[in-house]
């Protein structure tokens, strides 16, 4: 029984699962921040049509939903990193990504 350890393809699966993680984390971090950005203001707007007597805004639902979207982001994340193949090498390269975005 003769197991041969191949460095060379486990070094370049790294390598690319590596790059494909940074890029990933920091597109992730660049895009979390202008949906929050874009979430804030329409908040916001919503808040000051509801000081304008325009609308009324029902706080409890509002709030719900931000926490069942939450939720679901949370898990979707959970369930991408769950299938990838190489998650250590993505798992650092996204870690890195995310951190220099």
């Amino acid at each position: 029984m003769s197991y041969e350890f191949n460095l060379s393809g486990m070094a370049g699966d790294l390598t690319v699962f590596g790059i494909l993680g940074f890029v990933t984390g920091y597109v992730m971090k660049k895009l979390a921040k202008l949906v929050l950005a874009l979430l804030g203001a329409y908040i916001m707007s919503l808040y000051y049509l509801q000081s304008k007597g325009v609308i009324t805004i029902n706080q409890d639902a509002l709030f719900n939903l931000s926490k069942q979207a939450t939720n679901f982001v949370l898990t979707l994340g959970q369930k991408i990193i769950g299938i990838l193949p190489s998650v250590g090498g993505f798992a650092v390269g996204f870690a890195l990504g995310f951190q220099r975005g």
